[in-house]
């Protein structure tokens, strides 16, 4: 399955169904008088959010949905049949946009969750809606309303506890694999990472879930390598793990490269706790090691993790680090209120 978290999309609700004008023509009926039904509301367009979905890939395929007109009116007082409704249904972290790419409509956080796009039009007024005590024979029905439509953009975002970023070769994906039972890609070359990819980690008698994104690289933010748009998938972590590859020229240049393109990115993610480690250790002698190190923590202003994904150094204490701040950061959330205070 490919992976796709971003899609452009048409909507259309559904006109009304028209009012009917008709009269009671029926033998030995001797006041007749109208009797046209109302015409049925057209189909609303929905979104919800289903379990089992994790990629926007169903609206490569299909990007114009429109719902049902209504059914129209007919006589003998029978009114028109709603339109049936059309259902966009989105994996949970989905956000909807308007066509600007800015305006959010709605964000789909959890399973369950349903949000009403476009109404569907009114059904019009038969000719028996208007008789009067002055009009008792009205020849007039009204037509349904217009269905409304409009373009959205639909943008995925991963919902994880905490998010790995790095540049390429970090080391990355090998710390996923280690951690959880996913299977990325990993080999001896840059950007073997092309799309995001999730992993839950059981640790210490509880789970929490890993997000790996591609790696960034100087320029990222202005499009250079894969770009800085797979940032968004960790803008929802509570947490970022930054990986440092110990076997770079200069760690601390390196860590600095990275953050230049996170706070250059925005949307609050500079701000988020992060831990610092200097991963693939294994492949480093004492010396170079501690020269790395010292270079990382200066850059960093705060001492770093020494980890190995190969042989599982230090993992263990980072996935501890990890589980702690996921802690704070969950006590720190204020509970919304989900009943209105209750009153005499």
């Amino acid at each position: 399955m490919k992976f796709l978290d971003q899609a452009k999309i048409y909507i259309r609700s559904g006109n009304g169904g028209g009012g009917a004008i008709s009269f009671r023509r029926e033998k030995f009926i001797e006041f007749g008088g109208p009797d046209g039904g109302d015409g049925g509301r057209g189909g609303d367009v929905w979104a919800e959010c289903v379990e089992g979905l994790n990629t926007l890939i169903d609206y490569r395929y299909q990007q114009h949905f429109k719902a049902k007109t209504g059914g129209h009116g007919m006589g003998k007082n029978r009114h028109g049949a709603k339109g049936a409704d059309a259902v966009l249904k989105v994996p949970a972290g989905t956000e909807i946009l308007e066509e600007d790419g800015e305006t959010v409509i709605a964000d789909m956080t959890h399973v369950g969750q349903k949000v009403l796009l476009a109404k569907g039009g009114n059904g019009g007024f038969g000719n028996a809606y208007f008789t009067t005590s002055t009009n008792r024979a009205p020849r007039r029905a009204n037509p349904g309303q217009e269905g409304q439509e409009r373009t959205l953009i639909l943008r995925l975002k991963l919902i994880a506890d905490a998010g790995l970023v790095g540049l390429p070769n970090a080391g990355k994906s090998t710390f996923l694999a280690t951690v959880t039972a996913a299977k990325p890609k990993i080999a001896d070359y840059p950007f073997t990472t092309l799309h995001p990819g999730l992993g839950v980690v059981r640790a210490y008698s509880r789970e929490f879930v890993l997000a790996d994104i591609p790696g960034l690289i100087e320029g990222a933010s202005e499009g250079v390598g894969l770009g800085d748009r797979f940032l968004s998938h960790v803008e929802r972590c509570r947490v970022l793990l930054h990986l440092v590859e110990g076997t770079s020229e200069d760690a601390g240049e390196a860590y600095k490269t990275v953050r230049h393109e996170i706070e250059t990115y925005g949307h609050g993610l500079a701000d988020k706790p992060e831990i610092v480690a200097l991963s693939k250790a294994d492949a480093l002698d004492e010396d170079t090691l501690k020269d790395q190190l010292k270079k990382l923590k200066k850059a960093s202003k705060r001492t770093p993790y020494v980890i190995s994904s190969a042989s599982g150094q230090g993992v263990q204490e980072v996935l501890q680090a990890l589980l702690t701040v996921i802690d704070q950061e969950k006590a720190e959330e204020v509970p919304a209120q989900s009943q209105e205070e209750w009153r005499p």
